[in-house]
C-alpha cells in the first residue's frame, strides 16, 4: 500500500485541486487539468507502482465551503474512479481525512 496526502488546507477550488492531485500523484504532462482528465488519471495510474493506492485528502472541508459545486464535482469523481478502477495490479482508495473546525 502506498499513501498519497493531498493537503487541503489551502484548497479552495476545483482548479487548486488539480493542482494538488497532480502533484501528489505525480499526473502525467497530458492531465488536462479538468474532470474528464482527472478521471482518466485516477483510473490509469500505471506511471504509479503497483499495488493499492490510497488519496488521503485531508482537509476536503475547506473546498467543500469555498466552492461547494467544485467539491461536488470532485467527490463524484473520485467515487466513479474507484468504482471504475479496473487494473488488476492496483486499487484505488480515497480517504477523506477532515480536519476540526
Amino acid at each position: 500500500m502506498t499513501e498519497y496526502v493531498v493537503d487541503g488546507t489551502k484548497v479552495r477550488s476545483k482548479r487548486a485541486m488539480y493542482t494538488a492531485l497532480a502533484a501528489a500523484l505525480s499526473f502525467p504532462r497530458w492531465f488536462g487539468h479538468n474532470l474528464d482528465g482527472l478521471y482518466d488519471c485516477l483510473v490509469d495510474l500505471s506511471w504509479l507502482p503497483a499495488g493499492e493506492v490510497v488519496v488521503i485528502w485531508t482537509h476536503p472541508e475547506v473546498l467543500a465551503h469555498a466552492d461547494p459545486a467544485g467539491y461536488r464535482a470532485i467527490r463524484e469523481v473520485f467515487d466513479d474512479a474507484v468504482e471504475g478502477f479496473a487494473d488488476p495490479d492496483r486499487s484505488l482508495t480515497v480517504v477523506l481525512a477532515e480536519g476540526k473546525p
